[in-house]
């Protein structure tokens, strides 16, 4: 079992490569009037990969000794964070990503130096072939979700926008393997404890959002939903209570309300962000009631559609 630790959540600021850090932190008057709530936007889109992923993926490989080569399975996102900082530090990485994949993500990690291996249905599935491989080949097999070093990474979003802005009522933050709420959700708590972390999952991909909620492991044969970046089917069990330790509510998204979510940053924001980098703010867009007058962190946690 791991948690995130605040202490490494601020060193990781000294290990991330910089092109990851200070992103930019967006507010809109439009979207404020609509909703009743002071929101604010961090930027996660801003960065050569359009991702957070490269804030984990950087305090992760900077953290290694010595490795021959490294393996991950990945829906694109944390795979581009990957292979940045494997090339970062030349050191070989295969990418394990499902036939189904987004085809500009599986480009884009191809691009960056890695090797990519397209098998089966579903991003689970790829994982299963991704572990297998790292063992028959002796590899280091790295997993998004199950080191406190890529939550202790993606908490530096947190820390950033707290220093920024100040305190917050409320972080609403989308839940996939659970790496981005945990370490969110750890520097949220650490500054101020009455503040409220809502973790939110995808409709059609519930399982992560369930066994949060219920403490539990709850896995499901299939996954429907547009949001790909957050479509996990069996959780890791070390990252369900890494994230239950920080979080108040979870809350699900249907992909209408996801769309609603895109349309309107990209309205109001001139944002382009993915399904998933949209999922928290489709969660508000849905219940309004939830956050009125309260000052809400949502992170725009991904670009790349």
């Amino acid at each position: 079992m791991w948690s995130a630790a605040p202490s490494e959540i601020a060193a990781a600021i000294g290990r991330i490569d910089p092109v990851f850090l200070g992103m930019p932190l967006l507010r809109s008057d439009d979207i404020d009037r609509r909703l009743g709530a002071e929101l604010h936007f961090k930027d996660e889109t801003a960065n050569p990969i359009r991702s957070f992923k490269g804030r984990g993926a950087s305090n992760f490989v900077a953290r290694l000794d010595h490795v021959s080569g490294l393996v991950c399975a990945s829906a694109g996102n944390f795979g581009q964070g990957m292979a940045w900082a494997a090339r970062g530090r030349g050191v070989p990485l295969t990418v394990f990503a499902s036939v189904n994949a987004v085809a500009s993500k599986v480009a884009a990690m191809r691009r960056l130096g890695a090797t990519i291996v397209l098998e089966g249905e579903d991003f689970d599935a790829a994982k299963q072939a991704a572990e297998a491989y790292a063992a028959a080949e002796g590899l280091s097999y790295v997993e998004d979700g199950m080191d406190a070093a890529i939550a202790e990474g993606a908490g530096t979003l947190a820390l950033e926008t707290i220093s920024e802005a100040g305190a917050f009522d409320a972080f609403v933050v989308p839940l996939g393997n659970g790496a981005l709420a945990a370490g969110v959700g750890t520097w949220a708590k650490h500054s101020r404890l009455e503040t409220i972390v809502t973790v939110v999952g995808a409709a059609g991909a519930p399982a992560m959002a369930q066994s949060v909620r219920d403490g539990i492991v709850v896995t499901t044969p299939r996954v429907d939903t547009i949001a790909d970046g957050i479509a996990v089917r069996n959780p890791a069990p070390a990252a369900v209570e890494a994230v239950r330790r920080v979080t108040d509510e979870v809350r699900l998204a249907g992909d209408d309300d996801i769309r609603k979510a895109m349309q309107l940053v990209h309205a109001a924001l001139g944002l382009v962000v993915e399904p998933a980098g949209a999922a928290g703010l489709a969660a508000i867009l849905a219940a309004p009631e939830r956050w009125a007058g309260m000052k809400v962190a949502v992170p725009l946690c991904g670009g790349n559609v």
